[in-house]
C-alpha cells in the first residue's frame, strides 16, 4: 500500500471486511474504487471487485488469483500481510 494516511489505512480495514458481512461486498467494492483512484489497482481487478460487490461471501482475491488478474495488486497486497 503507497502513502501512509489514516484514509488509506481506514480503506485497507475496509478491504480486509469479513466474508459474508452483510453490505461487506460493497464496503470492500468502495475501498478498491479508493485504491483503483490512487493508481494502485488496476481497472481489471477493480471489476473484479465490482462483480463480487453484490455477493457479500465471494472472496475477490480467490477471484483475482484463479482469473490471474492484479498480479501487482496480489504481491502488494502480500507486502502488507507480511
Amino acid at each position: 500500500m503507497h502513502g501512509s494516511g489514516e484514509e488509506a489505512r481506514e480503506q485497507f480495514a475496509l478491504l480486509n471486511t469479513p466474508l459474508g458481512q452483510k453490505w461487506s461486498g460493497r464496503a470492500r467494492y468502495a475501498a478498491a474504487m479508493y485504491f483503483n483512484k490512487r493508481g494502485e489497482l488496476s481497472d481489471e481487478a477493480l471489476e473484479i471487485y465490482r462483480i463480487c460487490a453484490r455477493m457479500d461471501g465471494e472472496d475477490p482475491i480467490a477471484v483475482l488469483k484463479s482469473q490471474h488478474v492484479g498480479i501487482a495488486w496480489l504481491n502488494r497486497l502480500n507486502e502488507v500481510y507480511e
